[in-house]
């Protein structure tokens, strides 16, 4: 689901400021493409109370939120209160209170309490940007720079520029960009005013949207350029500490590899490695001249680099991704400019990040829309951004929601002239089978497959009835009957590939207090803050019999993942949602659909890269191709749960040491060694200079702050 990372807007905290002047302040929220989707609204009470009221609409769906939190005087927070809804629905209900040394707190999904003492900020499950707002002020006033959150954890922030902004009136100000860390798995920028008691000013959420103060949104792309090249400089910094070059020939010993053609682990081999590329593939033990590197796998499996088949990659999700041996990412709908930046930027080895393969986002308008890539009217329009998507390497077209169905089958034959595979959601007022009828090559997410047999030409399928209407009608599908046979074998007489994400819908069935499916193999290995996250409930689940209907209903969309991939439906495994972590989920859940291991992870292998179109380079272990190599403790091919075990990452040319990246990120690693790299001087031919002597370096030394 496109922009499932900001379904909680955001994961803010509530930070103790002195009383403010009654006053009010209005945020607009603008799309990439200029159009106004919400707002925030903060009014400050002379009482020293907020009020603050925040929706956003994109794609059919978004949070409405209102927010009540009152200061005292030295600096603490005495009540919190925010109810309202989430993204998908879901009721939001949720208060803290403190009073003197005591603090407590209690949501749809969680209740506790603290003795705590001196100054110390609570972090809401669901929140507007107000309350970062207040913490911008205090976190500034603070000698450290330094807050302590409740329930736990430590807030910091730093200054990485300034700016000097217009508006349309000609007036001035000067703004600055800090950086919180502490939150979640990246930093959050924010654009804060400056003087005794800055506030926010605006936030640049690259690829999405705008957050500005009412009047000043010409200052937007002003401010965008300065933020990613703040933003740059720490990512290469971080990918200069957590990604090693390899120069010259490596080999890695005595690797057991895993061959995803015939989904069997080879006998024990030796993997020779130069410029990014394997070289030859050897009986372990075998002959070797000119080794520059080593790096003993000690008999752990080797896979093929991971495909995750259904990303929307953003410059820090690389991390997550690499940590768990997802090499290649096909992106499913971004923001085009930006995604060009990330592409162009991972090919100067300036971030770390898999490969990408992009799929170009086709929307039509409508007030449903999703506002990115190219959003269109008419036919002309559609065949211009295809010609755009061909001329830069896009291999594939993904059509949205709103597209309008009346051009659908000339669309998908103009993408197919210029040799894309053409994918998407259904078009509202069409079933799958029309779709396919109209040269679909793909379908994406388990509920667009299944809304076949649910939709009518009049059902409005671009707002939440997309997930509502399978949650409740799945459950009593019969899967034996005609029809179903009958789509799944025309499924699989044209060789339609199916992207499921079953993990990204496991939240239809999840109530508040429940942890997640997918994310409870990690949960505990996660960051407190973002573990709390995962028992928030997505849906609006009114009582026990809702609740067993749609847990049904999740059940039989695995168990029909199961009857395409044996009826040789084209299964490929993608995520759209938390990077990384989530793919091992969704071959876990495959493995429940009925795939044995091996078979789950050929699907993340051998399709995903014949599934872009890649597997002349990458989806083997094979002289001739890439060098995208994952070293996994234990048998994933017996236990999908051993794939979390990701001892070390290759690929374009870097070593990269997971325990390194959880480290940096506050992440407990899922491993206790990694492979150590040996790296040893050239032999010395006539004429040559001496190099340096035999090294032994340990990838455990390179640290993240």
């Amino acid at each position: 689901m496109l922009l499932k990372r900001l379904a909680v807007l955001p994961l803010a905290l509530a930070a103790a400021f002195s009383a403010h002047a009654a006053s009010t302040t209005r945020y607009l929220i603008i799309s990439e493409n200029n159009k106004q989707i919400g707002e925030q609204v903060s009014e400050h009470l002379d009482d020293g109370s907020t009020k603050v009221r925040f929706i956003y609409k994109n794609n059919g769906r978004g949070p409405e939120l209102t927010e009540h939190f009152r200061m005292t005087p030295d600096g603490s927070m005495s009540h919190y209160s925010v109810k309202g809804n989430s993204t998908f629905g879901a009721v939001v209900d949720e208060r803290f209170e403190r009073n003197g040394d005591q603090a407590s707190w209690k949501s749809t999904s969680e209740q506790g309490q603290k003795t705590v003492q001196g100054p110390a900020a609570y972090l809401p499950l669901n929140s507007s940007f107000e309350l970062a707002s207040t913490a911008i002020g205090l976190l500034a006033a603070a000698p450290d720079h330094k807050l302590a959150l409740l329930p736990s954890g430590t807030l910091s922030q730093t200054v990485l520029d300034t700016a000097e902004v217009s508006n349309a009136s000609g007036a001035k100000q000067t703004v600055q960009l800090v950086a919180q860390t502490g939150v979640g798995l990246s930093p959050a920028f924010y654009w804060a005013t400056t003087g005794s008691a800055p506030r926010l000013f605006g936030v640049i959420i690259p690829g999405f949207a705008n957050i500005l103060e009412e009047g000043w949104q010409g200052a937007a792309p002003q401010l965008a350029v300065r933020q990613k090249q703040a933003e740059s400089r720490m990512l290469e910094q971080l990918a200069a500490k957590l990604q090693q070059p390899l120069k010259g020939l490596t080999v890695v010993r005595n690797a057991r590899v895993f061959d995803s053609e015939k989904a069997v682990v080879g006998a024990p081999s030796d993997i020779y490695l130069l410029r990014g590329r394997i070289t030859a593939v050897l009986p372990a033990g075998s002959p070797a001249q000119g080794v520059v590197n080593t790096i003993d796998a000690e008999g752990r499996i080797v896979l093929p680099g991971l495909f995750d088949m259904h990303g929307h990659v953003d410059r820090w999700s690389g991390a997550l991704n690499l940590s768990t041996g997802v090499t290649s990412v096909r992106d499913m709908g971004n923001d085009n400019a930006q995604l060009q930046a990330m592409l162009d930027e991972t090919t100067a080895g300036k971030l770390l990040a898999p490969q990408v393969v992009p799929a170009g986002f086709l929307e039509g308008e409508s007030p449903f829309s999703a506002n990115n890539g190219f959003v269109i009217k008419d036919l002309a329009e559609a065949k211009n951004a295809i010609d755009w998507y061909a001329q830069h390497g896009y291999p594939q077209l993904k059509i949205y929601n709103s597209f309008p169905k009346a051009i659908l089958k000339e669309t998908v034959a103009y993408a197919h002239s210029r040799g894309m595979r053409v994918s998407g959601h259904i078009p509202a007022g069409l079933r799958a089978q029309q779709a396919l009828d109209a040269g679909y090559d793909e379908i994406q997410h388990i509920n667009q497959v299944l809304m076949n047999f649910l939709v009518k030409p009049d059902t409005e399928t671009r707002n939440l009835n997309r997930f509502l209407l399978p949650a409740e009608k799945v459950a009593d599908m019969d899967f034996n009957s005609k029809p179903y046979k009958d789509f799944v074998a025309a499924l699989a007489k044209k060789q339609i590939s199916i992207d499921p994400t079953l993990s990204a819908f496991a939240f239809l069935q999840q109530r508040d207090g429940d942890v997640n499916e997918p994310y409870r193999a990690f949960a505990a290995n996660m960051p407190p803050d973002v573990a709390r996250g995962f028992a928030v409930g997505g849906m609006k689940i009114d009582g026990d019999a809702t609740w067993k209907r749609y847990q049904k209903s999740y059940a039989k969309m695995i168990e029909f993942v199961g009857i395409m991939y044996r009826a040789g439906v084209p299964i490929v495994a993608g995520t759209d949602d938390i990077p990384g972590f989530t793919l091992h989920s969704e071959l876990a859940l495959l493995v429940k659909a009925g795939l044995t291991p091996a078979q789950a992870l050929q699907v993340a292998t051998r399709n995903g890269a014949r599934y872009t179109g890649t597997s002349h380079e990458r989806g083997s272990i094979v002289a001739g191709k890439l060098a995208d190599l994952v070293l996994v403790d234990g048998d994933p091919t017996k236990d999908i749960a051993d794939l979390r075990k990701v001892a070390a990452v290759i690929t374009r040319g870097y070593l990269v040491s997971p325990r390194d990246i959880d480290a940096a990120l506050g992440i407990t690693p899922f491993v206790s060694t990694t492979p150590a790299l040996v790296t040893a001087a050239p032999v010395a031919v006539e004429g040559g200079a001496n190099e340096a002597a035999l090294q032994r370096i340990g990838a455990s030394a390179r640290r993240h702050d």
